[in-house]
């Protein structure tokens, strides 16, 4: 099958295009490389650099690629740059998807099976919330300007597929960790707290680092974006996650306890409007698809650090 993968070049699209070349797939990857790496990308895929804020230039690449799944993971996930400017977060996130969508629509020959597969967020999506793990029935109240755009760009896709019959599926990641991690992600706290300690820099933890989160190593979450596209009645939003909360402090003593214990934990102040709580439940996914996140998390860490030296 044809496949494009917007972001292919970033921390878990470069990973699905590994999976995808392996699956004996034909792999085109479109990425402008502001924070993806070329050496990330497998050597089997065709490489269009390309900015989906550009589109023209994506309607060009989704027409030489013609691809029958658009794996759609180029996106600004620095929740932070969010808040200070949440026009270019717009730009990128909703207006860059739009230009995908468009493309999709009217670039592709008629008769070509459309679906588009999006890299949405969990961990940030339903806010703070009394219902942990917290199912897809909850109705989700961003408090961050990428998880509203990114709840936005679910309801451009579902006009979509009524309207134009692209099908879709959302994948509401939780906090996804791994190799090629970036530290500006939702689950960037690992990358940050690895990176800090990889230099005998001392890690600061913000607040009192009782905040919880959902972390699910990235190889879990590729493996349900392959569900995705193999699972041809999966249509709609999912949860991908683990449903199990960890707070930052056992982040901290995981990451630490790999480097022999040579940090002792030190707090800052805590960010304000930091959500505190987020655990998802990923049964929605299970029943259709037979995921279930298979990764420990005291294992995934080990395998992250150890990817992390490597790099040095």
């Amino acid at each position: 099958m044809k496949i494009l993968v917007t972001g292919g070049a970033g921390f878990i699209g470069s990973h699905i295009v590994d999976a995808l070349v392996q699956a004996g797939h034909q792999v085109s990857v479109l990425d402008n490389f502001s924070t993806g790496k070329r050496e990330w990308v497998n050597d089997a895929a065709v490489v269009h650099e390309a900015d989906i804020t550009d589109a023209a230039r994506v309607k060009e690449v989704i027409a030489v690629a013609c691809p029958e799944i658009i794996y759609h993971f180029a996106a600004q996930i620095d929740v932070r740059k969010s808040v200070s400017d949440p026009v270019v977060d717009a730009q990128q996130n909703i207006i860059g998807t739009l230009n995908v969508c468009e493309a999709a629509r009217t670039a592709l020959p008629v008769g070509t099976p459309r679906k588009i597969i999006f890299a949405a967020t969990g961990g940030m999506m339903y806010g703070d919330t009394d219902i942990r793990p917290t199912p897809e029935q909850v109705e989700p109240r961003p408090i961050s300007p990428y998880a509203i755009s990114k709840l936005s760009v679910e309801k451009y896709l579902y006009y979509y597929k009524m309207v134009y019959g692209i099908d879709y599926v959302s994948l509401r990641f939780a906090n996804v960790y791994g190799p090629r991690q970036n530290p500006h992600g939702e689950a960037g706290v690992v990358a940050i707290f690895i990176n800090k300690m990889m230099r005998g820099e001392q890690p600061i933890i913000n607040g009192d680092g009782t905040q919880t989160r959902d972390y699910v190593f990235v190889h879990d979450a590729v493996d349900a974006a392959m569900r995705a596209m193999n699972t041809q009645t999966l249509s709609g939003y999912y949860n991908v996650s683990t449903g199990i909360e960890t707070d930052v402090n056992s982040i901290f003593d995981l990451i630490n306890a790999a480097f022999d214990k040579k940090f002792t934990a030190q707090h800052g102040e805590a960010k304000a409007g930091e959500q505190r709580t987020s655990a998802l439940d990923y049964s929605k996914i299970s029943q259709e698809t037979g995921w279930k996140p298979r990764a420990v998390l005291a294992e995934g860490v080990i395998q992250t650090v150890k990817w992390f030296c490597e790099q040095i």
